[in-house]
């Protein structure tokens, strides 16, 4: 955020201002956890912003200055390295919080963060967060939650890394994708527009783009997948799940 206390890069206001009240994935944030007064604090007091793919929400460093809710849309959470590359961590999806463990610690972002898609963010800034998280210890055990179930996901990826293979990562991947995106496999088989580039896809399993690309054309010679851009069309579900079930007999 700038110093200024605007969101960075955001494009307009969005026309029809979302209502905490009707949200719907307002039971799977941690701002269930509040009263129908505490919510109408962030209701009243929240800024909304729409982002385009690619801008950013805020940078690795910056300093803390409140939390971002989805509404609609999709955020790539990258991380820049020591040399200097930036490498996708993971995606957020409405109903997400981002900023919490800046917030919680009173540091800089570790991370930063960028719109992949048409985006809406809700902003609440840090003095209104502070004030709930005084007067309603529950909301503090939701984020509790919230960054151990974190923790858990990242144990599961390192996991993963150590022990399935490049493939049965990738079908993994492929699989997660199709729930989010494309929850119906008519007749064994379906077509997933990918949301994102072949290098974040490398970068979410922990691999080399050129890794990811041996891999596509493997499945592709086997006949599990077929690429052409970002469209992956998979004509047999059961082969793809066949990926991950091999991994056990290995």
């Amino acid at each position: 955020m700038s110093s200024s206390g605007k969101l960075p890069n955001a494009k307009k206001s969005s026309s029809l201002r979302p209502d905490c009240f009707a949200c719907a994935a307002r039971d799977r944030a941690e701002w269930c956890a509040l009263t129908h007064d505490e919510l109408s604090i962030i209701n009243d007091t929240k800024q909304t912003r729409e982002y385009l793919p690619g801008e950013v929400l805020f940078h690795q460093g910056d300093a803390c200055k409140g939390l971002y809710c989805f509404e609609q849309g999709m955020v790539g959470v990258r991380k820049v390295d020591a040399e200097g590359n930036s490498i996708l961590l993971g995606v957020t999806f409405p109903g997400d919080t981002l900023g919490y463990r800046a917030l919680l610690t009173g540091g800089e972002h570790h991370v930063s963060a960028e719109a992949l898609k048409p985006t809406t963010i809700c902003f609440v800034d840090k003095a209104t967060v502070r004030k709930l998280l005084d007067q309603n210890p529950a909301l503090g055990l939701q984020y509790l939650r919230r960054a151990v179930e974190a923790a858990d996901v990242a144990e599961e990826k390192f996991l993963q890394s150590v022990t399935l293979s490049v493939r049965a990562r990738f079908a993994h991947l492929l699989l997660v994708l199709k729930d989010r995106y494309q929850k119906k496999a008519e007749d064994g088989e379906f077509t997933l527009e990918l949301p994102l580039s072949r290098q974040d896809l490398a970068a979410m399993i922990g691999i080399r783009p050129e890794t990811m690309s041996r891999t596509i054309k493997q499945l592709e010679s086997d006949g599990i997948a077929h690429f052409n851009g970002r469209t992956v069309h998979v004509p047999k579900l059961d082969e793809l799940f066949d990926e991950l079930e091999m991994e056990h007999f290995l």
